[in-house]
């Protein structure tokens, strides 16, 4: 049965503990995954530095963390075809020495040109790295706790981040996100190498899975189109929304300190949003969710000011963390293979390549961040409609097939 109310987790008849279930697993898929996912944590400060001490312009910081964040999509998507397929460790490693490298490579140059592609490079790594930390989160028994673990991790990282990298110089910074990959080559043995059973297996276990139940398949990847229509909305707000504040002249330390406490604030979001789900499933919250993380963007649309500003970027990160817990939550409660987990970064990915860009495309058109913000708005309609669609064919399938899906 598939349940997607709560933490509700898919399980065969056949379900037992496996290796990725153990606390080892678990935390070397979390430290991996906050590793991957560093970029995307910080970029606001990230790209207010390569604006202030690179000296890009607003259009080039866009096309930089466009890259960055694609590469993070590109990687996810290697991960997926290789994760069941050669030794993860293998694949980690190779992915780990090349994070390191890009890295290196960006503290010693300056130019856009150069800066562009090793970020690209540097994304695709974390991409993998990401990519196979959240196949291993994927594949524990209960995945959407996992994912919990996951989202509230990041919330205290995105805090540390918004406070320390202010504080360092660009050349600090790339060296700080290279060392964050050294730990993972000392506690390599902590990862799984292989899925936990690797014979006997349909051709494709994760459609075979989904079949066997009645649900449509499409379904997952409608849920992962959503999702990058969401990260269109939020690749875009988060690069930007730093900037906007310098061209809408409000105070440089104020914003500084209002990034560092909204982070914390993700926190709640994440306690409140696993009390939601809990109570009223996955779908409803979700569908809710989206419309009000429009909004937050929506509001910018008139001007920025101080009291605009704080009201739109507490809700609008208290919600990010509403949409990650239900996104992921809905993925996992379909398939409990990893197959389609593993293809969450690249989902993600995808819409911060697309949103930064097309946010940078309106800028340099004219539009100025009054379109950016309408630009993030309708992206996050864009998946209510998505999502409104997957969960209507759930509903029907439901009726023949006696699936809850909340």
């Amino acid at each position: 049965m598939i349940t997607a109310a709560g933490q509700g987790e898919v399980l065969s008849d056949n379900s037992v503990k496996t290796v990725f279930d153990t606390p080892a697993s678990l935390a070397m898929g979390l430290y991996m995954s906050i590793v991957g996912y560093s970029v995307l944590a910080g970029v606001p400060v990230i790209s207010s530095a390569w604006s202030t001490l690179l000296g890009f312009s607003e259009v080039q910081v866009g096309r930089v963390a466009g890259a960055d964040l694609g590469g993070l999509s590109l990687g996810a998507v290697i991960a997926a075809l290789l994760v069941a397929r050669m030794n993860r460790r293998v694949l980690v490693v190779f992915a780990v020495i090349a994070a390191i490298v890009a890295n290196v490579l960006c503290a010693m140059v300056e130019s856009y040109a150069y800066t562009l592609t090793l970020r690209f490079a540097a994304g695709t790594a974390s991409g993998v790295v990401t990519g196979v930390a959240v196949a291993t989160l994927g594949a524990r028994l209960n995945p959407a706790r996992a994912f919990n673990y996951l989202l509230f991790s990041f919330a205290f990282v995105q805090a540390g981040e918004m406070a320390l990298l202010p504080k360092l110089s660009m050349v600090q910074v790339y060296g700080l996100f290279a060392l964050s990959y050294v730990p993972i080559l000392f506690f390599l043995v902590w990862l799984p190498e292989r899925p936990a059973s690797v014979v006997h297996r349909p051709k494709d276990p994760a459609l075979s899975t989904l079949l066997a139940q009645g649900v449509p398949s499409s379904t997952p990847w409608l849920f992962l189109l959503a999702m990058a229509l969401t990260y269109i909305n939020i690749g875009a707000y988060w690069t930007y929304i730093a900037l906007a504040t310098v061209d809408a002249a409000l105070d440089a330390s104020w914003v500084s300190q209002v990034l560092i406490w909204v982070s914390f604030f993700s926190v709640a979001g994440c306690l409140f949003a696993t009390f939601i789900s809990d109570r009223w499933g996955l779908a409803r919250p979700l569908l809710l969710t989206l419309i009000l993380h429009s909004a937050t963007a929506i509001m910018l649309v008139s001007g920025i000011d101080p009291p605009r500003f704080l009201l739109s970027l507490y809700a609008f990160n208290f919600l990010w963390i509403f949409v990650d817990v239900y996104q992921m939550g809905s993925v996992a409660n379909l398939d409990n293979t990893g197959r389609y987990a593993s293809l969450i970064p690249a989902a993600q990915g995808l819409g911060q390549i697309v949103g930064p860009n097309m946010a940078a495309s309106l800028l340099g058109y004219g539009a100025g961040y009054s379109g950016v913000f309408r630009l993030c708005g309708c992206a996050s309609m864009a998946a209510f409609g998505v999502y409104g669609f997957a969960y209507a064919r759930l509903r029907r399938a439901a009726h023949t097939q006696e699936i809850a899906v909340g």
